[in-house]
């Protein structure tokens, strides 16, 4: 593997878990990386870190903002009067896409390119090669420099943003599963229970395929009041247990709605319905 000749010099703001793995794998195929992070985080071996971040982004190809989200604006806004105009900065957190935009209009009025990078799964067991999706007008250019790393990249016409968008709307799935688990966890904790629980939802997620989530969810309107009436019966166990229903009775809101307002028509391709 071989990169491209005009990447030979990167900037990373931030060493957090996926800053590090990420370094590393730059490294290994040769591109220098030099890191700037305000916090007393270990510096993999190999980085260069130095104590400014103008110093990081002063002879950069690209400069990555691997922040937590409410400090990526921050992180383009230290060093921008440093950053090269040749540089691509490629912000890689999790943020709204107003954020995302309010960065790009902050790199075009400083005259050098970015790209929105949403990163589509998490970073440990795959670094550089962690699947991301990413749009803005740098996205083209970020698809020239990092496919040739084998980084899998989906690129979107459009804004800054888009990429975002995307993912925090996977995010609602993802995030909202784990924080339902947690619910049903600590439920089954409080019925002595629980390790029959664990198993049997980690069971049900590892049978889980195609067909399954399209009944569970074509299912919902046709049988939403029998639903609904299960999950007020939910409600009411986790409450007698001492445990705040607050992801179940979230399902419960959900399913007056889906009777309210029906839901088969936001689907896509409008899938024939399947009872379970």
């Amino acid at each position: 593997m071989q990169p491209p000749k005009t990447l030979n010099n990167i900037a990373l703001f931030g060493l957090g878990e996926a800053g590090t793995l990420i370094a590393m794998d730059l490294q290994k195929v040769g591109i220098s990386v030099t890191a700037y992070d305000p916090k007393d985080v270990p510096t993999p071996a190999g980085v260069s870190r130095v104590h400014t971040p103008h110093e990081a982004v002063a002879s950069a190809d690209v400069i990555i903002g691997l922040t937590a989200g409410d400090d990526a604006p921050k992180a383009i806004e230290q060093a921008i009067e440093t950053i090269p105009a040749t540089a691509l900065y490629a912000d890689f957190s999790t943020n709204s896409a107003t954020a995302k935009l309010a960065m790009a209009e902050l790199a075009k009025n400083h005259g050098f390119d970015f790209v929105d990078v949403a990163l589509m799964t998490v970073v440990p067991g795959r670094g550089l090669r962690t699947p991301v999706t990413v749009s803005g007008s740098g996205a083209k250019r970020f698809e020239q420099l990092f496919a040739p790393l084998e980084m899998p990249i989906t690129r979107l016409d459009g804004n800054a943003g888009e990429a975002a968008t995307r993912k925090l709307l996977r995010s609602v799935m993802m995030k909202g599963l784990a924080a339902i688990i947690i619910e049903s966890m600590r439920a089954g904790e409080a019925a002595n229970c629980s390790e029959w629980l664990w198993q049997n939802l980690i069971d049900e997620i590892t049978r889980a395929d195609k067909l399954l989530i399209n009944r569970l969810v074509t299912g919902t309107e046709p049988h939403a009041h029998r639903r609904l009436h299960e999950m007020i019966c939910s409600a009411e166990l986790l409450e007698d247990l001492g445990i705040e229903p607050t992801m179940t009775l979230a399902t419960v809101d959900s399913l007056k709605s889906v009777i309210d307002l029906g839901f088969q028509r936001y689907l896509p391709n409008n899938p024939k319905r399947l009872s379970i």
